[in-house]
Formats: C-alpha cells, sequence, structure tokens
C-alpha cells in the first residue's frame, strides 16, 4: 500500500517541530525513507511542501536542510499570530456548525475541570486542540491553513510556560466559545485578542537545551506514534 506523501510530510514536520531532526541538519531523501518505511517519491513530495512552509531549506551541494530561522522570524510568527488568531475567531462566529460548537465546548468542560485539578499536561494538549477546532470553524481554508502552520511554528521556535492562573486562561476559552455559539464576530475578536495577547507573555525562545530535551522524549516515545 503506498503511503500518502501528505501522511510522510506529517511525520517529518512532526519530528521537525519535536527536535529529532535539527535545525540546520541534512535531510536526505533515502535516510528518511527509511526512517518513515517508505519509497524515496512520497519523500521528495514531502520536502517539497515543507520547503514550501518553511521548515525546509535546499542549500547548495547540501540539498534538503532544516531550516534556520532568526530571532526577527521568530517574533513575526507571534506578531502574525496576534492579527490572524481574532480574524479566525470572528469568522467561527459567523461560520461555525453546531458540529464545531459540541466540540468546542466539551474541550471547555474538560479544561476547565482539568484546571481545577492543576494537571498541565492535559491543559496543553486540550488547548492546542482547541485552538485547532476554533480555526476549522472559522470556514474559511486560506485562514485555516495559516493558524494551523502558525500553531506549528511557533511550538517550533517557543517554549510555552504554562498559565499563572489557568482557570482564568480557560474562562477566555469559554467566553470565546460564547461569543461564536451566539454569532457576535465582533465579541469573539475582542475575548480572543485578549486571550492571544495574554498568552504570548509566556512563550520564550527555545534555547539548544531545550531542543535536545524535547529531541529526547521524542525518540523515547516514537514507538507509541509507529
Amino acid at each position: 500500500m503506498r503511503i500518502p506523501a501528505h501522511s510522510v510530510c506529517t511525520a517529518i514536520r512532526d519530528d521537525i517541530v519535536a527536535g529529532v531532526h535539527e535545525r540546520g541538519s541534512r535531510l536526505t531523501e533515502e535516510v528518511l525513507a527509511r526512517r518513515y518505511g517508505v519509497s524515496r517519491v512520497p519523500v521528495r513530495e514531502a520536502l517539497r511542501t515543507l520547503e514550501a512552509e518553511g521548515f525546509v531549506v535546499t542549500r547548495r551541494h547540501a540539498g534538503a536542510c532544516v531550516a534556520e530561522p532568526t530571532d526577527q522570524e521568530a517574533a513575526d510568527l507571534l506578531e502574525m499570530r496576534l492579527l490572524l488568531e481574532p480574524l479566525g475567531a470572528a469568522r467561527a462566529a459567523q461560520r461555525r456548525t453546531e458540529a464545531h460548537l459540541k466540540v468546542l465546548r466539551g474541550l471547555v468542560r474538560l479544561g476547565q475541570e482539568r484546571a481545577r485539578l492543576g494537571n498541565s499536561d492535559d491543559l496543553r494538549a486540550l488547548d492546542g486542540w482547541f485552538h485547532e477546532t476554533l480555526a476549522q470553524a472559522c470556514g474559511s481554508h486560506p485562514l485555516t491553513s495559516a493558524l494551523t502552520q502558525l500553531r506549528h511554528k511557533i511550538a517550533w521556535m517557543y517554549t510555552v510556560e504554562s498559565p499563572a492562573s489557568p482557570p482564568e486562561s480557560w474562562a477566555e476559552h469559554g467566553a470565546i466559545v460564547d461569543a461564536v455559539a451566539r454569532g457576535d464576530s465582533e465579541r469573539a475578536r475582542a475575548v480572543t485578542a485578549l486571550h492571544t495577547e495574554r498568552a504570548t507573555l509566556a512563550h520564550r525562545p527555545r534555547s539548544a537545551a531545550d531542543r535536545a530535551r524535547q529531541a529526547q522524549h521524542a525518540v523515547n516515545t516514537a514507538g507509541l506514534r509507529n
């Protein structure tokens, strides 16, 4: 069975974000094909996609390599999110489906419950699912894709500290969903802007030590994915 290129692309991207493939390191088709158990064709297609997304660069005499973003490029990502997250929430208020609302409300309930219990690992995963669902609810493929790429790149470049007050953070998630459910695009935009500004303060550039720890964790848990 031929594994589609988008699945290979997802696997390589996840490993880049996790630090398994270090910044600046070469990405040879043969080695990647062996690692992911595929032929070189989907690997080649995946590398083209990842280059378009900014995770991979092609260098003369070296071929495909993991990109090495600058501090300014990393800072720009957070600024872009400050602009796009509120826009996505405003569009979601206009275009969301009942299925989207059901998932968002369920995530808020779980998030508020876990926040009371202080389970930070669960909260981090729930927060990612919440914002992914909110992006999908905006009803715009280009906007959803842009928000998804931003989340991947920010996770690659930054370490995120736990919120000072998880219950307050999840109360903000709840306010976003309430505005989206009412179809109030301006309220959805405003509360999401406030939430995103506060969340941005918890980001710090990922150090080499951070990347090494994350890569080791990814290697230790790789069997779970496979």
